[in-house]
């Protein structure tokens, strides 16, 4: 800060001082001379204090409500950057080459892998429910049919469910078996 603007502070603090000092004179003053007049400036100064406090809270809360918007327009950025990794692997592997099918199913599983390794970084966690007990709270049962499997047995995943740290955002798709049949 320049030599200036301390000195300005200096200054309105000393300003600020006096200005005290002189209310604090008038309060006293005024409590010998009048203590209806003494209680009247108390009064005036505890309705500026007031006045002030609730501008002050007014202001905090715009102010929260403008941070809570920000953070809601970008809670996603991180989440989308890390996305944007996994994009650009396929698109290197649409660039294969005509009839280089293994670079492309490289290129492919190293899309794949990328995107395992972001699901992670951000808890995001696949459910595979092939072989497990059926559960509803993390499973949704398109069907049952007969087979081999105990009754209740998830005997094949239509599509795998995710929980995000460790909420349920999609329950995997199953099919269950009704046990053997008889």
């Amino acid at each position: 800060m320049s030599k200036k603007k301390h000195a300005e502070k200096d200054l309105h603090k000393e300003n600020k001082h006096k200005e005290a000092e002189v209310a604090d004179g008038q309060v006293e003053e005024a409590a010998q001379q009048d203590p209806l007049e003494a209680a009247q400036t108390e009064v005036a100064e505890l309705k500026d204090k007031l006045l002030r406090t609730h501008a002050e809270m007014d202001n905090l809360r715009k102010r929260t409500a403008r941070e809570i918007e920000d953070s809601r327009k970008f809670a996603m950025e991180r989440f989308s950057t890390a996305l944007l990794d996994v994009v650009d692997n396929l698109e290197r592997a649409l660039e294969v080459d005509e009839g280089n099918e293994a670079g492309l199913r490289e290129g492919v599983k190293l899309t794949f892998n990328s995107w395992h390794a972001m699901m992670e970084k951000f808890e995001l966690k696949r459910i595979d429910a092939v072989g497990e007990r059926f559960d509803p709270h993390k499973h949704e049962a398109l069907s049952q049919m007969p087979s081999d499997q105990p009754e209740g047995t998830v005997i094949a995943q239509h599509v795998a469910g995710y929980t995000l740290h460790g909420r349920l955002i999609r329950p995997a798709k199953v099919l269950v078996s009704s046990g053997p049949q008889k």
